[in-house]
């Protein structure tokens, strides 16, 4: 009989993991579900019909003939196309080049690359500003470190709290074990972007040595020309900004992320990765999606999806005050999701009525959204992705006879509990 015993033979921090809920994890696509929940972009990949055909097309092709080699551990076109997307010269008259990057499979990988290279598993620590994306506090735990949390200012601004945050940075018992402080801009759940003083004022901090980095997942979504600081990496040697072309770009299925950082950084981010952690396929389609301003090409294609994006996200913005039982707007519009309080029948944000309306939405209309009420800031909120027209539309029905319903305000309302009294004295 083996003495193999899990519970002394696994890492404590691992067994004690709660890992990340995503956003399919409650409610499967079954085919007719309006999917909200998950900020992919509705209108689909910023690629043609035929792009794995080599013959026509704007952009790279993908040679499926080359599939037994091993793919371009480097990734020297793709980080070009990067660059060329990020050198904006909004920030620094300098110019990104691959030496600033580290690609890799999604935001994640990147988020899990900075931990193991910076942070002393049972010693080092992490500053994050909740509100805030889930994973960069489950890397934590994967790697056993510590984790150090600064709230975002009260909604709907959102923003850093410098002082606190600087003080954090600054406390002796916190300072030298603080590595990384992880922002998110815009930020998820909140949907704002984070003033650019308020970033330059840690990366300014007179005494703490270690990384900010600024998590742009949705930074093309943000109408503030020059939103991204992609190439502020060129000035500050402590600067990482990360991207990814799951949200704008609409390919979350290939996973692939970016980060951008000064060429030290970047250069021990690319050595501690798997030799082949990016496959060919994956960067074929990136390149295409990064190639071609008009004709059909992959940034015309995400540029005209985001159009249409940004158009729903205002609809929305103007719509969603009209429903009974939908409160404020908590964050901004600086993403291709929206955060709304859900209020119950005396006009408060309720965490009760959001999540009935989420729960009876998914299971009873078939429109998933994302219940926050649990995140810091966010009481009563759902997280609302912006869809097509057509599921806007839907939305927007939905949720006007959720709200009834949950709330008691639906004219059938009286009527069902007449028939459940009568049948119950009947019983």
């Amino acid at each position: 009989m083996s003495a193999f015993n899990l519970e002394t033979c696994a890492r404590p921090n691992i067994l004690a993991l709660e890992p990340y809920r995503c956003a399919r994890d409650d409610y499967k696509d079954d085919g007719t579900n309006i999917l909200l929940d998950a900020n992919e972009n509705a209108y689909g990949p910023s690629l043609s019909s035929t792009t794995a055909l080599p013959p026509g097309n704007q952009g790279p092709s993908l040679d499926l003939s080359t599939l037994h080699r091993y793919p371009d551990p480097h990734q020297e076109p793709l980080k070009q196309l990067l660059c060329n997307l990020r050198t904006t010269h909004a920030h620094t008259s300098k110019t990104l080049t691959p030496a600033n990057l580290f690609v890799g499979v999604g935001s994640d990988e990147a988020i899990d690359a900075l931990l193991r290279c910076f942070c002393v598993p049972g010693r080092d620590k992490i500053l994050v500003c909740p509100p805030t994306y889930g994973m960069y506090s489950v890397s934590a735990q994967v790697n056993d470190v510590g984790l150090v949390k600064v709230p975002l200012l009260p909604a709907p601004q959102f923003g850093i709290d410098v002082p606190a945050v600087t003080a954090a940075l600054s406390s002796s018992s916190e300072s030298a074990r603080i590595k990384l402080v992880y922002l998110c801009s815009p930020g998820n759940p909140t949907g704002s972007l984070l003033h650019k003083d308020d970033v330059r004022a840690v990366l300014e901090h007179p005494t703490w040595n270690g990384v900010v980095v600024v998590d742009e997942a949705y930074i093309d979504f943000s109408p503030s020309p020059g939103a991204s600081l992609a190439e502020w990496a060129c000035e500050w040697p402590n600067l990482v900004v990360m991207q990814t072309l799951s949200k704008a770009f609409g390919l979350a299925g290939i996973r692939l992320g970016a980060a951008f950082a000064s060429p030290a950084v970047a250069r021990l981010l690319n050595s501690l990765k798997a030799p082949y952690n990016i496959s060919s396929l994956t960067a074929g389609v990136a390149e295409h999606a990064l190639s071609g301003e008009a004709g059909g090409g992959g940034l015309a294609r995400m540029r005209e999806s985001r159009a249409k994006l940004i158009a729903q996200r205002e609809r929305l913005v103007r719509e969603m005050p009209r429903i009974a039982g939908v409160g404020r707007l908590r964050g901004g519009e600086d993403s291709n999701f929206l955060l709304y309080e859900m209020l119950d029948a005396e006009g408060k944000p309720d965490n009760v009525t959001a999540l009935a309306v989420y729960e009876k939405l998914a299971e009873t209309k078939g429109v998933v959204v994302r219940f926050r009420g649990k995140e810091h800031g966010c009481l009563g909120c759902l997280r609302i992705t912006v869809g097509t027209k057509d599921e806007v539309t839907r939305f927007l029905a939905s949720l006007e006879r959720t709200l009834a319903e949950v709330r008691g305000t639906a004219p059938a309302a009286d009527e069902e509990k007449k028939e459940v009294a009568a049948s119950s004295v009947v019983a």
